[in-house]
């Protein structure tokens, strides 16, 4: 695990300048990689090519430096990230004559790609972001996997392409202030995150989860492909039973291959279903204790610990409980968010960062169950998109209308607690009659309609999300698989993945993510639909082909996510420093925001005449990060 940077300059260049500036992008993310560094550089005539990494050794601790070289020295490759199948792999290349010099993954990923080309990148099993220069064909190729587990970003300038694992890096060479995106905004303040091909700046962009780039050194010309081919979701014939074998099956085979590693580690135990079945199979599958890590609030509404408690004695495990108040964050706050290096709002960032912190005491990997929802279908979204079809069929359009009025009063909360009445009123104002309730689904900071009325019409964007429409060919969401396929390439890579990576990684932590298998996500994808959701139970395939190794009903138990209670801390702790941020001069500054209409957004949760959490939230985190970040390039 680590971090890459590279660099591509359109002509030639003196190769102790190279390496400058790559040691420069390089350590800026000595975080992600404090054990050791690599570079490697190349000029010619018509360009100059530059690779770095910063390397977290967790395989082959000894002969696993980076960069590697093919035998002939003319083809490199640096490499962030874990290949669970290249033990495999690397027996199929060696029963057809090929040697290595390294027990390392990253010489697999070469010694195929020398074989196969970039076609060998489809056979790959892991999380990753790597950039191989292949001088035999005067070509780089940087590739990101399947789910976009490992973040790349590029950008091309008029002389020079970049790319990095870290937004920072990038922005570092750039020598001017770039713009702001007003699509990466509205995507920011619709969702809580950017997601891909999107930053929060005009110009640089995330590489697409599963996809590769293709640049030609000659031509200076790249192109983007995918890595892998993604067939369209079709039923197959299965009974219920064999299909719950085949995935009890697969999920104990894929925490087996996430567990190799030559350092110690552990899992993530919260107590939901997910990370109790993970820490359970990994458990099962090592024959010995092993190493749990959950964290609580002293806030009770927030803590979930008796659950994490229960599974940690059923596997025998040596148990870690953190359990945290507005204290432990408030010293931590401004790394965490600053770290993002654009907007990004997740309340399960925090929490997150200190259960990274406090199992990088012990261990050097932990696994998680980040994937579970998206792949099994166990999100309340998913039954709220469901019950909007069912409502709508029913209810007149003008009658909601006037149940959602008088619910939006009657139902108003002043403390920060997601209980029974946030949930329905949640589900009351995602009803949509147009096919297009998913979208607000997601936005979880604010709809079109809210977004609309705080943002200035000449920045507002109404269509957004077209773009991910089309990418889908899904006009419409309606069914479950809409739903999870939506999710995939917006939630879990924009949202999701980099909430962990960022958090994990500042901490010098590996996590892995064995519900993020591609053959389990296809396998789901074939399922019928009331596999996954039967009535109102979620991940309904998956709770029942582990149900005999928990207690009964254990996996039924309902839990409430990873969040903060940040809606207090908005109140008190952050209080000056958000109505800093409302400050009319600071506002006009921005020219994004109606003043009158943010000022008293915010205002209105500060006094506790509205509970505005979320879309509060939000607007703390982005100009935590216009204060911070932006206005200090």
């Amino acid at each position: 695990m680590c971090g890459i940077n590279g660099i591509i300059t359109k002509m030639a260049s003196n190769q102790e300048q190279i390496g400058t500036v790559l040691s420069q992008m390089n350590n800026l993310i000595i975080h992600r990689g404090p054990d050791e560094d690599g570079t490697y550089t190349f000029s010619d005539t018509s360009c100059s090519v530059g690779m770095a990494m910063r390397r977290l050794s967790i395989i082959d601790l000894t002969s696993g430096k980076q960069p590697i070289f093919s035998e002939d020295g003319q083809i490199v490759i640096v490499f962030n990230g874990e290949i669970y199948n290249y033990r495999e792999l690397k027996t199929e290349l060696e029963a057809e004559g090929v040697t290595f010099k390294t027990t390392s993954d990253t010489e697999v990923i070469l010694k195929l790609y020398e074989k196969e080309g970039a076609l060998s990148f489809g056979k790959l099993d892991g999380m990753f972001a790597f950039s191989i220069h292949d001088r035999n064909k005067n070509k780089l190729f940087i590739a990101r996997d399947f789910f976009g587990e490992k973040p790349l970003y590029y950008t091309t300038l008029e002389n020079r392409f970049i790319w990095a694992s870290e937004l920072k890096s990038i922005v570092n060479q750039l020598g001017v202030k770039p713009e702001i995106s007003p699509k990466g905004l509205n995507l920011f303040f619709r969702l809580t995150y950017v997601p891909a091909p999107h930053t929060i700046y005009n110009g640089i962009y995330k590489l697409e989860a599963n996809h590769y780039i293709e640049y030609d050194l000659t031509t200076h010309e790249f192109k983007m492909e995918r890595v892998n081919d993604e067939p369209e979701p079709k039923q197959q014939n299965i009974t219920f039973d064999d299909a719950k074998a085949k995935v009890k099956e697969m999920v104990y085979k894929s925490v087996d291959s996430r567990s190799v590693s030559d350092v110690p580690l552990g899992t993530f135990l919260s107590g939901g279903v997910d990370s109790s079945i993970v820490s359970l199979c990994l458990s099962q599958a090592t024959g010995k204790k092993i190493e749990t890590f959950s964290i609580g609030f002293k806030k009770t509404s927030f803590d979930e610990t008796d659950k994490s408690q229960l599974v940690a004695k059923l596997i025998n495990s040596n148990h870690h409980e953190f359990i945290i108040d507005e204290d432990d964050l408030k010293n931590n706050i401004h790394e965490i968010l600053i770290n993002f290096d654009e907007p990004f709002s997740d309340t399960a960032s925090l929490p997150t960062y200190l259960v990274s912190k406090k199992t990088r005491e012990f261990v050097t990997v932990a696994l998680t169950g980040d994937g579970g929802d998206e792949v099994f279908g166990g999100y309340n979204k998913y039954y709220i998109g469901k019950m909007n079809n069912r409502y709508t069929k029913l209810v007149p359009k003008g009658i909601h209308n006037s149940i959602r009025k008088i619910a939006n009063s009657a139902l108003a909360t002043k403390d920060d607690n997601r209980g029974k009445r946030f949930k329905i009123k949640k589900l009351l104002n995602s009803i949509d009659y147009d096919g297009q309730f998913y979208w607000d689904i997601i936005s979880l900071a604010n709809t079109g309609d809210l977004l609309s009325e705080i943002m200035l019409p000449d920045i507002f964007n109404p269509d957004i999300f077209t773009e991910y429409k089309q990418k889908l060919d899904l006009e419409k969401a309606t069914s479950l698989t809409d739903f999870r396929q939506i999710d995939k390439i917006v939630s879990l890579e924009g949202g999701m993945l980099p909430k962990v990576d960022r958090t994990s990684m500042l901490n010098s932590l590996e996590c892995r993510a064995p519900f993020l298998n591609r053959e389990l996500w296809e396998f789901t994808n074939t399922l019928p639909e009331s596999y996954l959701m039967k009535g109102w139970n979620k991940k309904y395939i998956l709770k029942e082909a582990f149900k005999d190794q928990f207690p009964n009903k254990f996996l039924e138990k309902s839990k409430s996510g990873f969040g903060s209670p940040v809606g207090d801390w908005l109140r008190q702790s952050l209080r000056k420093e958000l109505e800093s941020y409302i400050e009319k001069d600071r506002l006009k500054l921005q020219a994004i925001f109606k003043i009158e209409e943010i000022t008293k957004l915010v205002q209105d949760h500060l006094s506790g005449k509205k509970d505005n959490t979320f879309r509060v939230w939000a607007f703390y985190c982005f100009q935590k990060w216009y204060w911070n970040t932006y206005m200090n390039i």
